[in-house]
């Protein structure tokens, strides 16, 4: 099928790639123009312009996003909305919040123009292995959009999961559980690189792999990681984060459903940012003077 993409980053270049490998037609619309040539290289047919972009697809057009979540979908929009006609269709493959999405739907349902919002997992190993897609939209336009996404996705990995907003929900849960994946593989390894012993990280990994009820890909990518480094001395340990586990926080803030380890593992994050922590110099102060346990001093 044919699909115009904005932006060609880390995950939308890739998408594009394996799209193009798949014989899908598809136009570019890149910022820089170094980035549009190397989308013409590929394959792909290069826009200067949005203006640009939509006026070199066949509608009714499918436009698929791969930009910011927040004001940059906002002011894409805004240049991209009055361009369209009905029948046309917008795909977010963003990180947005659901919230945005189901707002965005109903001002594109307004003008007759579908939106759909799909949320995309697979990070660079996308393109080899394909990646996650969990949907949400109207059954008639995600059904047109189906053969790109399935052509994206691993057998089975791509769901229509319901109305505007659901499929950004869905990513967003899908985040916020990764939050607490990622700090218990931290906390563990943390404690095993302490070990009284001289513990290999790299073999660990690989077996805990072999029938460990805690086997995951992410073993597989940890594996990966100590083998090239094994204390990680390359690295520094300050952890951004996306969003969307502050967003998976305030939606179980909102609906009284406890989420301890989530919760703390994006705090967890924020406390990583920080060469030191001022609220540890509380508590090291408190103990001193509360029980004259030793500090140490700068």
């Amino acid at each position: 099928m044919e699909l115009g993409f904005v932006g060609f980053g880390r995950m939308g270049g890739n998408m594009v790639k394996r799209l193009l490998g798949r014989g899908h037609k598809i136009a570019v619309y890149a910022r820089k123009r170094e980035v549009r040539a190397e989308a013409a290289a590929l394959g792909a047919t290069p826009a200067e312009s949005i203006e640009d972009l939509a006026g070199k697809l066949t509608p009714p057009r499918v436009l698929w996003l791969m930009i910011p979540a927040g004001p940059p979908v906002d002011e894409t929009l805004k240049e991209l909305m009055p361009l369209l006609a009905p029948q046309d269709i917008i795909v977010d493959g963003g990180n947005s919040n659901y919230k945005d999405s189901i707002r965005r739907a109903k001002a594109a349902q307004a003008r007759q123009i579908s939106y759909i919002d799909a949320g995309t997992s697979g990070g660079i190993w996308g393109l080899q292995v394909g990646y996650c897609l969990m949907v949400g939209g109207e059954v008639a336009a995600v059904r047109r959009v189906e053969p790109a996404f399935r052509d994206l996705a691993p057998e089975g990995g791509y769901l229509h999961a319901g109305p505007s907003g659901a499929g950004h929900f869905v990513k967003m849960i899908h985040n916020g559980i990764e939050y607490g994946m990622l700090q218990a593989y931290a906390e563990g390894f943390a404690i095993l690189h302490e070990a009284p012993f001289k513990l290999d990280l790299r073999a660990i990994s690989a077996l805990w792999n072999r029938g460990s009820v805690v086997r995951s890909w992410l073993l597989e990518l940890a594996e990966r990681a100590f083998a090239n480094d094994p204390d990680l001395r390359s690295l520094r340990g300050y952890v951004e984060d996306s969003g969307e586990g502050r967003w998976t926080v305030q939606e179980a803030i909102d609906r009284n459903i406890p989420a301890p380890v989530i919760t703390l593992s994006l705090l967890q994050r924020l406390r990583s940012r920080q060469e030191e922590n001022f609220g540890d110099k509380v508590i090291a102060a408190l103990r001193q003077q509360f029980g004259g346990h030793a500090v140490r001093e700068t």
